[in-house]
């Protein structure tokens, strides 16, 4: 009998349960089918969970109200504000002024604020992870968005949470204000949000407010870039995705009419504890730094996390120093330059999003023309010399490498730790990724490169690189003493970096992240939002004579006569050498060899008038840098070709694109140069019909 009352108690107790959170659910937007779906999927396990989040809630003194918001049950009440409960044992002051609904159970408030923009009330330490693009505003408290602190009066911050990468994570975290009471910080939180909310907005912040929370801002964002790439038939999938869910409710909609989804905390960038702890340590070491600049290498396998964690590490240093210096060597996963190319930029803003969202101007670039070194490792090593020499250690040095560490690649890299000498080396690593050697300071000193060979080591005070020597510049004061570099730190990492990539659709995977790079460099020509979005055939080209500029084609033997057939429709690095070439009296001007000259920006050749020979150019480099530019390059790296087939010619046409087209012509198969496979060159093609536009 009494087991019998007790297992009706215990019913009792789940039907009741089951009904409280019934009727404090949100009602949902959907027909009679879609709800019968959802009971059905809602399960035993899911009333459990239910019933564990109500005892809790009990426990805190916290009932439902608001569609799943947590308030405290003496709110709920009436009590007036003058009754506060008494300090538990083990319990702070902060924690016993901020409601319970803050502290003890993980609740996060959005609310709609208007057409395209939300607020979110973030407690601290809670998480809102998200895909999509917005624009993000701390307006009380303090947050970090990958790696990057975004506190109370700081400028907004774009950010770019796409399905081609981990999602991103808006985090509160605690920041470092003088104590307060609750009183001034409601005021000064009122003060701040005077002039982003209005009157109801405002009111309802300060009713859910807590001194343990952030209020953050998501405001639609529009760009010409974004729009640009989401223009051509199958990319609106990178920022976007629809997917089927049940949630729909009022957050569902504050979130839509933003331009972001809310995701899965598995979806999120997760580091393993030796990412963690390695950051740390280069933190520290570049903010306390005292005897130069430090120099740190990433190098590490492919697909084992190497680019997140430059971003990370770049915006991690942004908290602490003004600007960052960033060595390219990626020719093939280039960060903040078209594919191709080997740069040094000065980094002074946050790295909030994949490469194509963030393309900017480097301080020194040589384009190389093709995403890979193979076969030319020597002006692959030449380059790097190049741009090297003009790093002024004024402040730290990023070095990102090429995921080739095997054979030739892993010589190639020895060759890199010399010429750079890098105070800290980051060596990733990862089981599903090949075996390579720790790169200690030993290893290197005893190891021949492929153009270096092992150096001893001189009272254990560093090595001596005579052969290297005449490729940097020094002061005056520095060219008196031996140029020795120190031994370098090194610090391996173990990555459980997630990812989808096969050695079968890796070489796909890594062209189409090479296409979008490309197409962000293309939105750059596009007028800024809210001005409508034109196709490139209708933006009218810059016209260069045939005898201002030279030509070469840098990854294939071409015959001179179809030079300018392989020039036409291609992409073009825009580029400054130091000969003159303005005493030819006609052209085109042709190139024996390729020069290590600085490129000053890309373009599209998109038409040659033969009759006043003239080169038709689509480029964003302003006019007062195109002074300067007396050379073009053509190299591997090609347009996409979602951009040839979504323009529209004449009477139904497509420019540039034929299937009648002669694979015996010189330079125009795959057995020449790194050309790519036959099938895709038949889409690339020297154009069978003249498609130009005449400027005034």
């Amino acid at each position: 009998m009494a087991d019998s009352l007790l297992l009706l108690r215990k019913r009792g107790s789940i039907r009741s349960t089951w009904m409280r959170a019934r009727k404090a659910r949100p009602q949902l937007v959907l027909s009679r089918r879609p709800r019968c779906r959802l009971r059905t999927l809602l399960r035993w396990c899911g009333r459990r969970r239910l019933r564990r989040r109500l005892l809790q809630a009990q426990a805190a003194g916290a009932d439902w109200r608001e569609g799943g918001c947590l308030v405290s049950s003496v709110d709920a009440a009436g009590r007036t504000k003058t009754a506060a409960p008494s300090a538990a044992p083990g319990r702070t002051a902060d924690e016993v002024s901020a409601p319970s609904c803050l502290t003890n159970l993980p609740v996060r408030l959005l609310r709609p604020v208007g057409p395209g923009r939300a607020l979110l009330l973030l407690p601290l330490e809670q998480c809102f992870t998200f895909s999509g693009i917005c624009r993000v505003t701390c307006l009380y408290g303090q947050v970090q968005v990958f790696g990057f602190t975004i506190s109370q009066g700081q400028p907004s911050r774009d950010v770019f949470s796409t399905y081609t990468h981990s999602r991103l994570t808006i985090r509160a975290v605690p920041s470092s204000m003088p104590e307060k009471s609750k009183k001034e910080m409601k005021r000064e939180a009122r003060t701040l949000l005077r002039s982003h909310l209005n009157q109801d907005d405002r009111c309802w912040v300060m009713k859910n407010f807590s001194p343990l929370c952030c209020i953050v801002l998501l405001e639609n964002l529009k760009t010409s870039t974004v729009n640009f790439i989401i223009s051509h038939p199958g990319l609106s999938y990178i920022f976007v995705q629809e997917t089927p869910t049940f949630q729909i409710n009022s957050e569902y909609f504050a979130l839509r009419s933003v331009g972001i989804k809310k995701e899965k905390k598995k979806n999120a960038l997760h580091f393993t504890e030796s990412v963690l702890s390695a950051l740390e340590e280069l933190v520290n070491d570049c903010c306390e730094e005292v005897d130069g600049c430090p120099i740190i290498l990433i190098c590490g396998a492919q697909d084992v996390g190497k680019s997140t964690f430059n971003r990370y590490l770049i915006n991690q240093l942004l908290n602490s120093i003004s600007c960052i210096d960033y060595l390219e060597c990626d020719l093939g996963q280039t960060e903040f330059t078209p594919p191709g190319c080997i740069s040094l930029l000065n980094i002074t803003e946050p790295v909030l999003g994949p490469p194509f969202t963030h393309q900017r101007t480097p301080q020194k670039m040589v384009y190389y023309g093709k995403p890979t070194c193979k076969n030319d490792y020597e002006n692959y090593i030449e380059i790097i010399k190049y741009v090297f020499s003009s790093y002024k250690r004024e402040s730290p040095l990023i070095v990102n490498t090429m995921g080739w560490v095997t054979d030739k690649g892993l010589l190639l890299l020895i060759d890199l730790i010399r010429l750079l000498s890098p105070s800290h080396v980051v060596q990733f690593s990862s089981g599903r990724s090949k075996y390579m050697p720790n790169l200690t300071p030993d290893y290197v000193d005893d190891m021949d490169g492929l153009y270096t060979k092992s150096k001893s080591k001189i009272r254990h005070r560093g090595f001596h690189l005579p052969e290297f020597a005449e490729y940097f510049e020094f002061a005056d004061e520095e060219k008196e003493s031996p140029v020795l570099f120190t031994g370098h730190k090194l610090m391996c990492v173990k990555s459980d970096f997630a990812f989808r990539k096969t050695p079968r659709n890796r070489d796909s995977h890594n062209k189409i992240l090479r296409d979008l790079a490309v197409l962000g460099y293309l939105g750059q020509l596009h007028p800024p939002v809210p001005k409508p979005l034109y196709p490139l055939q209708s933006l009218t080209p810059y016209q260069v004579p045939f005898n201002a500029v030279a030509l070469r084609i840098t990854h294939a033997d071409v015959a001179p006569t179809h030079v300018l057939c392989a020039v036409n429709a291609s992409w073009v690095g825009l580029c400054r050498i130091l000969d003159d070439v303005r005493g030819h009296a006609h052209g085109p001007i042709l190139l024996a060899q390729t020069p290590i000259c600085d490129c000053l920006g890309f373009g599209i050749c998109r038409g040659i008038d033969m009759e006043k020979r003239l080169y038709h150019i689509l480029t964003p480099v302003p006019p007062e840098e195109l002074r300067n530019v007396n050379c073009l390059l053509v190299g591997a790296i090609s347009i996409p070709h979602c951009v040839l087939k979504n323009q529209h010619g004449p009477e139904g046409t497509i420019p540039y694109i034929t299937t009648d087209y002669n694979f015996k012509l010189p330079g125009a198969s795959g057995k020449i140069g790194l050309r790519e496979t036959e099938e895709t060159w038949k889409e690339k093609l020297p154009p069978r019909h003249k498609f130009y536009r005449k400027t005034n």
